[in-house]
């Protein structure tokens, strides 16, 4: 991923170093497990770890790639320069390289996962902050993108932060699907490997044991994790599109922060463009983009082939680096996003009293008059509030059929605006569990 959309936690976890300290840290592991079991000497076992203190030279590595042409076989040489040719003979024995790719695979993302649910926690604070503060600030709800009636903007924080919320849980389940390991050997039949070697590395690594791989770790497991990262991509972009239509110059109900010396447009001077929420619905999009060839790789080729390798070297961190920074980048816009009351209030009132024309349709019914007949009862006013602007609750007081089956007090009455906040608290309680 591009230094841009980068940050460094995340970055580090897919740097090559990072990555072969862990395959050492598994065959190191397995070798004490075997030398637990007497398959191999002790002494190989602790000679291994003398190179814990190594830092391994990745452009040795690659060098020695060059020529064998197989990334693992590169690395366990190069372990070999470090332990020496006679210590190291019992390294890798009974293994085969998808246990050590595979495994280390769901390490790496293990620790992605463990960053992007601070990433989510950060988020949830910030909307649950904004959500209490707007609890109760007016503004219209909008269906179609038409003024339907009153709600808040509290609400409006408190429904992402529901949906953040459920992503939550789905990242941890997520985790907990990714976190297995397999040491089962070629074809996974633990032929020559024990199974309490894996047990051993699992245990060592964080990880559960794979119930059973073939030679490598099922990939469904790899495509549900992914599809996470979608959906929690989708409802970055969710978010991203609300604040960017409330920043829209003709409603103006919010707005991405704009700091000191901060420039909008090269050509125009007094642009405010809402640039961090436009990158995130580009964003958003990239992290999509790794979720179907992730499906994809779950059919493979009886016990394996490599068709999965090379997606898994692009989309693994591509699309956690990139989430990671999706997902700061929005808590930082919903911390410092500036709110204008008074806007949503001069939209709400543009055609005067219109939102409540479902609550006079209901009343009208309620007072013995049909659905039908009160239906255009209310919309032939209505329809004047539209063309004319007028206000809507004078039209209803000089419509002498709606005065008769209401009265001019119970018209009135209609208009109070908290008779769409009274649930609010309720909503409230349901979602962040609090009185």
């Amino acid at each position: 991923m591009i230094p841009r959309y980068s940050r460094p936690e995340m970055v580090a976890i897919w740097e090559p170093a990072t990555k072969f300290r862990i395959w050492y840290e598994i065959e190191a592991h397995a070798c004490d497990a075997m030398a637990d079991l007497g398959v191999i000497p002790r002494e190989n076992a602790e000679a291994v770890w003398k190179a814990n203190d190594v830092e391994f030279d990745v452009a040795r590595i690659d060098e020695i790639e060059a020529v064998t042409k197989h990334d693992v076989i590169a690395f366990l040489t190069h372990l070999a320069e470090h332990v020496g040719s006679e210590e190291a003979r019992f390294v890798h024995q009974g293994m085969t390289s998808s246990d050590v790719l595979d495994t280390c695979l769901n390490v790496q993302l293990v620790r992605a996962a463990d960053i992007l649910l601070a990433d989510l926690d950060r988020v949830l604070a910030a909307l649950k902050t904004r959500a209490y503060e707007h609890k109760d600030t007016l503004r219209v709800g909008r269906s179609h993108g038409i003024h339907a009636e009153p709600t808040t903007m509290g609400l409006t924080f408190a429904r992402f932060y529901a949906e953040m919320d459920r992503n939550k849980t789905r990242m941890q389940a997520a985790r907990a699907e990714i976190a297995t390991g397999a040491i089962s050997g070629a074809v996974g039949t633990f032929a020559n490997i024990d199974p309490r070697v894996e047990e051993h590395v699992c245990a060592q690594l964080g990880l559960e044991p794979e119930p059973i791989s073939t030679q490598v770790i099922p990939r469904d497991r790899h495509a549900a994790f992914f599809a996470t990262l979608g959906v929690i991509a989708s409802s970055i972009e969710n978010i991203a599109v609300e604040i960017r239509h409330m920043q829209r110059t003709e409603v103006l109900e919010g707005a991405e922060f704009f700091s000191m010396g901060q420039k909008g447009s090269s050509a125009m001077p007094h642009k405010k463009n809402p640039v961090l929420t436009e990158n995130l619905t580009g964003l958003a999009r990239l992290v999509r983009m790794a979720v179907v060839p992730a499906m994809e790789n779950v059919a493979l080729w009886h016990e394996r082939d490599i068709s999965h390798s090379s997606v898994e070297r692009m989309i693994g961190p591509d699309a956690t680096i990139t989430l990671n920074f999706a997902l700061n980048r929005l808590a930082g816009v919903v911390e410092k996003m500036l709110i204008f009351p008074e806007n949503m209030l001069e939209n709400m009132n543009k055609f005067p009293g219109l939102v409540m024309s479902q609550r006079v349709l209901l009343a009208l019914t309620q007072a013995g008059v049909s659905r039908e007949d009160a239906y255009a009862m209310v919309q032939r006013n209505a329809l004047k509030v539209w063309e004319e602007r007028l206000d809507f609750q004078e039209l209803l007081l000089a419509d002498a059929e709606v005065v008769a089956a209401l009265g001019e007090d119970a018209i009135r009455e209609k208009f109070d605006m908290g008779y769409h906040t009274k649930h609010v608290d309720t909503i409230f309680k349901r979602v962040f569990g609090e009185a």
